[in-house]
């Protein structure tokens, strides 16, 4: 997943805004319908697996959304206990990579303005947890059908307002 993290992470300093924004409202558009429909990214095949790792490799290089292309992966490999905490270990080294190259090239990260959002993402992580705990017990097809329409809704809401 690194090499192609890095040509994400290029791409998303390279490229024009609308276009990065474009390629992530049609990415979740796509997972949204996976999700209304039940059909998460799977395959049996070591090679569909890896092209789906690279692929995710990409889009958390372009934003941070990778997620429905690594997680089935995942899911197949690790304990579904230990799911969570493996996957925050990704994201935190895939984001820790993104944000070195942001540094590097000069990108301004606005660090004071988004210490305010500290607070919402440690109530995020809290309100994760136990929906995490949750998950284990019970069958989340229903959320995840809410979710994706939700996700289909923000989406289209955002590639309307690009093209007005």
């Amino acid at each position: 997943m690194l090499v192609p993290k890095l040509i994400g992470v290029a791409g998303v300093i390279t490229l024009p805004g609308s276009l990065v924004s474009g390629f992530i409202f049609c990415t979740v558009c796509v997972y949204a319908f996976s999700y209304i429909l039940g059909k998460p990214f799977r395959s049996g095949s070591a090679l569909v697996d890896a092209f789906f790792l690279m692929l995710g490799g990409y889009v958390s290089g372009v934003s941070l959304i990778a997620a429905p292309l690594v997680v089935p992966i995942a899911a197949s490999r690790v304990p579904r206990e230990q799911l969570r905490d493996t996957l925050f270990v990704l994201w935190f080294v895939l984001v820790a990579l993104k944000l070195i190259a942001f540094v590097l090239t000069g990108v301004d990260l606005q660090w004071k303005q988004h210490l305010w959002l500290l607070p919402c993402a440690t109530i995020g992580h809290f309100l994760g947890l136990s929906f995490h705990r949750y998950s284990l017990r019970a069958d989340t097809q229903v959320f995840f059908r809410y979710l994706g329409v939700a996700l289909l809704l923000v989406s289209l809401a955002g590639l309307a307002r690009m093209l007005v």
